[in-house]
């Protein structure tokens, strides 16, 4: 059945690489990743990894015996060099290897800041992968100093994980509030009465001017003058698709690899899914930084590859761990309009998101039965009248049967 070579080593490659074996296919397959460890999950990284909860190998997706024991041709610590669409060919260590199918799962890469304002001195890290994490493990030591640059789910995450361990947390935002781009201000309201209450302090509208220090960084100087004597700092203002090696090898890019709702990209044979890829999306175009949505997106591209034509329906959910607070959201709240509050008690709320009497999306904060009954409501196309919603007597089950 010909060789597939898949290139990026992390969720969607994994997943991709499994389907693959699990059904039937008995071709050749390979699994290129730059890292040198197997396929591993990233979520726990910056929580129960870095806090010591997590061994390594409990990182892994899957025991590293699994590729060999499918017949998978697991290659870590390389890096493809280039691709050849017109060969069907790739560039690995300097020489060429054929694949009969292409699958690109290169993910994402976390957006850095310039040197020119510090962001190359020692000290700076951005949380992205197993380097990442163990390079700045040994400096959460309790009482130290530490900066973080961005208000997003990856820069609260990272806050939570220091303040539990004891040390001084400054978090600056340069928006207007924390969580601006994804989510409501009650949303944002509520993370923050969180964090604070846990002696973060957070400065909103606040950029970084730059960052000081010969070759460690001592300091910061925030954009209203301010400045910060700093021990080492954390960059959370995003990530970005790893298209590179795409874009060289002239494959269609649209904020990512470009595919259409197979997992086909612009060239035949080539294939992609993941954080690096946009796909088609009600009408529109999207691309989704999840790991629902690349374990999914690679086992479509998978079943497609053996002759299927299943189309790709995203389903997005999402979720983040504070404290002792477990976001999970359901949908995308793209083009709200209001925001219905549920709340079962103190510890327990769930933000609705409207359009109209649409229902797009829920943020729900330790409320597990909010979540899963929104977004079977959401799959299902059903909006419930919000006075439904917000009134905590009505039995959510029921709306499903409604």
């Amino acid at each position: 059945m010909g060789h597939v070579i898949v290139i990026g080593a992390g969720q969607a490659g994994s997943s991709c690489v499994a389907k693959l074996r699990n059904s039937g296919f008995d071709g050749k397959v390979t699994l290129i990743g730059a890292e040198p460890v197997p396929p591993y999950q990233r979520p726990p990284l910056s929580k129960t990894y870095l806090t010591g909860g997590m061994t390594l190998e409990r990182l892994f997706l899957r025991p590293e015996s699994f590729y060999g024991e499918h017949d998978i041709d697991l290659m870590l610590n390389t890096q493809v060099e280039a691709v050849d669409i017109t060969a069907q060919t790739i560039r690995v260590n300097g020489h060429d290897m054929s694949y009969d199918d292409l699958v690109l799962t290169t993910g994402s890469v976390p957006r850095r800041l310039p040197a020119s304002i510090g962001g190359a001195l020692d000290g700076v890290h951005v949380v992205r992968d197993l380097a990442d994490v163990d390079a700045m493990g040994p400096r959460f030591a309790k009482g130290a100093r530490v900066l973080i640059v961005g208000g997003g789910y990856i820069g609260l995450e990272a806050a939570s994980v220091a303040a539990k361990l004891g040390l001084q947390v400054t978090l600056v935002e340069m928006g207007a509030r924390i969580l601006q781009r994804v989510a409501a201000p009650q949303t944002s309201d509520f993370f923050r009465d969180l964090h604070t209450s846990h002696g973060v302090t957070i400065r909103e509208g606040v950029g970084l001017e730059r960052l000081t220090g010969d070759t460690h960084v001592t300091g910061a100087i925030l954009s209203d003058g301010s400045e910060l004597a700093v021990d080492f700092v954390i960059v959370g203002v995003g990530i970005g698709p790893d298209i590179a090696l795409a874009e060289a090898a002239g494959i269609e890019i649209d904020n990512g690899i470009k595919t259409d709702s197979h997992g086909r990209t612009s060239v035949p044979r080539v294939w992609a899914a993941g954080d690096c890829t946009s796909f088609p999306y009600r009408g529109g175009r999207i691309r989704l930084e999840s790991v629902p949505n690349a374990i999914d997106q690679a086992e479509c591209v998978a079943a497609n590859i053996m002759g299927g034509a299943k189309e790709y329906v995203a389903t997005p959910w999402f979720w983040s761990d504070q404290y002792d607070v477990k976001l999970q959201i359901a949908g995308l709240n793209t083009g709200y309009d209001r925001v219905i509050t549920r709340r079962t008690d103190a510890e327990t709320v769930a933000f609705w998101y409207y359009k109209g009497d649409e229902l797009l999306a829920v943020d729900a904060m330790n409320d597990p039965r909010g979540f899963m009954i929104g977004r079977r409501l959401i799959e299902a196309g059903k909006s419930p009248l919000p006075t439904l919603i917000e009134d905590p007597a009505t039995d959510l089950k029921a709306l499903l049967k409604a």
